[in-house]
């Protein structure tokens, strides 16, 4: 047999029948697939040949999916006990099939189990041709008659020939998401997981990065990252024994805590898919090619341009009223806005939402609220040349409501316990799994859509874990199913709604950043990054974040001078640059802003409306870590593919008296290219900083880098942009290069 691809499975001379070799545009993966023998992982890395690899001491022979039976003492992947009671396992490979979709090539190699002729295991490896990433994840039959569980079922296993491995994770809170940990793989077994049901990111983040020689760099170092593309619980090991000749192991996939999962005879589970990139050229490369891959294959429109919005939330929280929101619209429309977003608050008959302990789950306008609808402000907004959009939370219920009061089985929750309440404290989870509920949540979004189909864009939240994970429509022997089949239901409803309407816009919130996760991002557009909109704090939560997740995804808003969270005053300017390096919106009162504030506002949004495409479209740099050194100072930069265009951030964070400037050393220009330098938004108009007007190569900018003075400077002038009450703190320069050709 041979099969020559340029992009796909290769045999080459030399090499094995069973050996069979996977590649994208810059990177390999080998596996040895005998039939009658084990699965065996030989490669993943630089693009090369089987010949290559083996001669170069890089082939390794792991079992590419160890299950419990043969090795109890070994890391396994697999654990399935039978009807009898018996859990001992042994794969061989049964047979391998090639197949390709569009840019995507999959190799599938079926495992059967020598001991029980009922298992069979499908593992699929992929590969894209227009972006170094692979994709790896199983399918589990049971093609017997009687039930199996399922007690351990991973994705992926992925052998790392290196016992020097640093680590990079994201962990947090509500408010504090995202932050960047980098430390040394420990020896022993490291672990990344979630257990909390519903937000899956409220803590850790389903994402890691390994540089493999001891390091974890910017621009020069081997690095593998990944992600995984699940909505559910998530569960990593990294197994580093430091024992020779056995390799750094990686397994990822559902969480298998409390999630036993009985399959009838008959029934298979697809497992999620782990999502995966190797670099050469550090972790910035390795970001870059899941930006792509993001943007290209698993985001929603992901190479669609987002909308400047206003979002009523932190401007009246849940004090809707017609009055106010009329305001807010005209308002944002006259700063140049192009949509405005109503949210919690507007609903409620019998139980008007004044605060967060009634109404969920009762979706109807509240008309002590909003007498006349919301069929006037979707009016306001297109006379004013705006979109309109509007939030839900389909996923709960308060006690208070009177869809409680109908069905209060519909919910999550032991019958003999007082259940665990969210936010409110009488906020519950609606249980999924029951087929009317599924048929209740489509319909918050149908009735919505079908009685105002030019809604352009709904913001769904969800904010509350699966405290009380007992489902009132399982039954008791099927209890430990729960938290998988609640996520394939939550699936199930996403993409009946997509199926009907494929073109609303639709951003996931979760308490923030709380569902940060691919696994939903077929069916959203976008993000809610994180309920934080102190703007020093955004820098350090948007950069954690844009390690995995491209900016177009993640939506950062310019909240009030005043941050209730940290108790802060932030200069208005720092404000929209930080908010700028994202998806672009405001978070507050419009009419609240002074004079001066309010003209920066309106030429703040209509200069990110001009470096949009390259913001959101881009390849990101990372220039300046927030995480590391003296912490003064961050900055990032975007470059588009044909490199003639770049947008570079740069923020001066706490003032210190006779700071030092900082050189800022550019990336990914055309380094034969001359470029225009011009200040995005100066502070004040007609007065840039020095730099502003300047051509300079591309080779210069980033061999020796610019200063800019004017961000380690005091302040002088008297501009009311909010800056006597910031003090010296927070300064912020946007320039945007243009090739001079």
């Amino acid at each position: 047999m041979t099969l020559c691809l340029l992009v796909g499975i290769t045999l080459t001379a030399g090499a094995k029948e069973a050996d069979y070799l996977l590649s994208t545009p810059n990177t390999t993966l080998c596996i040895t697939a005998e039939v009658g023998k084990p699965l065996y992982f030989r490669y993943y890395g630089s693009k090369a040949e089987v010949g290559d690899i083996r001669a170069t001491g890089r082939m390794l022979k792991y079992d590419a999916y160890p299950a419990f039976g043969t090795r109890c003492d070994a890391p396994y992947a697999s654990l399935v006990k039978q009807h009898d009671g018996d859990n001992a396992t042994k794969f061989v490979v049964d047979k391998v099939e090639k197949s390709t979709n569009g840019a995507l090539t999959t190799l599938s190699v079926w495992l059967r189990d020598v001991a029980h002729s009922n298992l069979v295991v499908k593992v699929n490896y992929s590969a894209y041709n227009d972006c170094d990433v692979v994709k790896m994840n199983t399918e589990y039959f049971n093609n017997g008659k009687k039930p199996m569980v399922l007690q351990k079922y991973m994705s992926a296993v992925l052998p790392i020939q290196s016992d020097n491995c640093v680590l990079l994770q994201l962990d947090g809170s509500t408010k504090n998401e995202c932050n960047e940990h980098t430390m040394p793989l420990p020896v022993g077994i490291h672990t990344i997981a979630s257990q909390v049901g519903s937000r899956i990111s409220q803590y850790n983040n389903a994402s890691f990065m390994l540089g493999l020689d001891g390091k974890l760099e910017e621009t020069a170092c081997p690095v593998i990252a990944g992600t995984l593309v699940w909505m559910g619980n998530y569960h990593f090991e990294f197994h580093n024994t430091h024992i020779a000749r056995t390799p750094t192991l990686f397994m990822g996939g559902i969480n298998p805590a409390a999630s036993d999962y009985t399959l009838a005879g008959g029934k298979s589970l697809v497992t999620p898919e782990m999502v995966l990139t190797y670099a050469t050229n550090g972790k910035g490369e390795a970001t870059r090619s899941l930006h792509r891959w993001a943007r290209k294959h698993q985001l929603l429109d992901g190479t669609k341009e987002r909308e400047v919005l206003l979002n009523s939330w932190e401007g009246v929280h849940f004090d809707i009223s017609e009055t106010s929101m009329v305001d807010m619209t005209k308002d944002f429309a006259a700063l140049g806005g192009e949509m405005f977003v109503v949210d919690d608050g507007w609903f409620g008959d019998k139980y008007p939402r004044n605060n967060g302990t009634s109404s969920l789950g009762d979706w109807c306008i509240a008309p002590s609220k909003l007498p006349n609808g919301i069929r006037p402000l979707i009016d306001l907004a297109h006379n004013n040349g705006m979109k309109f959009g509007i939030w839900i939370e389909p996923e709960m219920v308060n006690v208070t409501s009177e869809l409680y009061e109908k069905h209060p089985d519909w919910v999550l929750r032991h019958p003999d316990f007082e259940p665990t309440y969210g936010r409110g404290k009488t906020q519950l989870l609606l249980d999924l799994t029951n087929p009317k509920v599924q048929d209740h949540v489509f319909s918050v979004v149908d009735d919505l859509l079908t009685q105002y189909p030019d809604i352009y864009y709904i913001k769904w939240d969800n904010n509350m874990s699966m405290h009380n994970a007992q489902s009132q429509y399982l039954p008791k022997a099927l209890q430990s199913n729960l938290t998988v089949d609640f996520t394939l239901a939550l699936e199930n409803i996403l993409k009946r709604i997509r199926a009907k309407y494929p073109t609303v816009v639709i951003q996931l919130c979760a308490s923030g950043g709380a569902r940060l996760n691919y696994g939903f991002m077929p069916y959203f557009q976008e993000m809610w990054t994180s309920d934080q909109t102190d703007a020093y704090h955004r820098v350090l939560i948007q950069w954690g974040a844009m390690n995995f997740y491209p900016s177009n995804m993640l939506a950062a808003h310019v909240g009030s001078a005043f941050s209730k969270y940290t108790q802060r005053f932030i200069p208005i300017k720092y404000r929209f640059d930080v908010a700028s390096m994202c998806r672009l919106g405001m978070e507050m009162v419009p009419a609240k802003l002074n004079d001066a504030e309010r003209e920066y506002a309106k030429r703040a949004i209509a200069e990110y409306k001009n470096i949009r495409p390259v913001v959101q479209q881009g390849d990101l740099y990372r220039l300046v870590s927030p995480y590391e050194g003296k912490r003064d100072f961050t900055s990032l930069m975007y470059v588009t593919e044909s490199k003639d265009r770049a947008v570079l951030f740069a923020y001066r964070h706490l003032f210190k008296h006779d700071m030092s400037n900082i050189i800022i050393r550019l990336q990914g220009l055309n380094p034969d290219a001359k470029y225009r330098i011009r200040e995005v938004a100066p502070e004040v108009a007609g007065k840039p900083v020095k730099i502003n007007g300047a051509v300079v190569s591309g080779r210069v900018l980033m061999q020796e880098g610019v200063v800019i003075p004017e961000l380690v400077k005091g302040f002088t002038r008297n501009a009311p942009l909010g800056e006597v009450r910031a003090g010296n703190d927070f300064r912020s320069v946007i320039l945007e290069l243009t090739e001079v050709k």
